[in-house]
């Protein structure tokens, strides 16, 4: 069984943390943790016999657990409005 905690990010919206054991974030970078600001418990989940992890590769999340202790999520980038736009218009301009 491989469980992890996840918290969401009280600085950075739709950002969560990985980490392999509740409340333990030793092996997270002081960086990182200044930058996230104070987590908030979001869920602990058993990754074992999971498909898929929502917007997160689950492959890479157990790889990142493993080898870092951790796994930071950030969400995934705003489509360009413009960009949207023009591919609605056929527009290449």
């Amino acid at each position: 069984m491989q469980l992890c905690t996840i918290y969401k990010c009280s600085k950075k919206a739709d950002a969560f943390l990985f980490i392999e054991k509740t409340d333990d974030f030793s092996k997270v970078p002081d960086a990182l943790k200044k930058m996230i600001g104070t987590p908030k418990l979001f869920m602990t989940l058993d990754l074992d016999g999971r498909k898929k992890l929502g917007v997160a590769n689950l492959a890479k999340v157990k790889s990142e657990l493993v080898d870092k202790g951790f796994y930071f999520q950030l969400p995934p980038p705003e489509k360009n409005l413009l960009d949207q736009h023009k591919e609605l218009n056929g527009s290449s301009q």
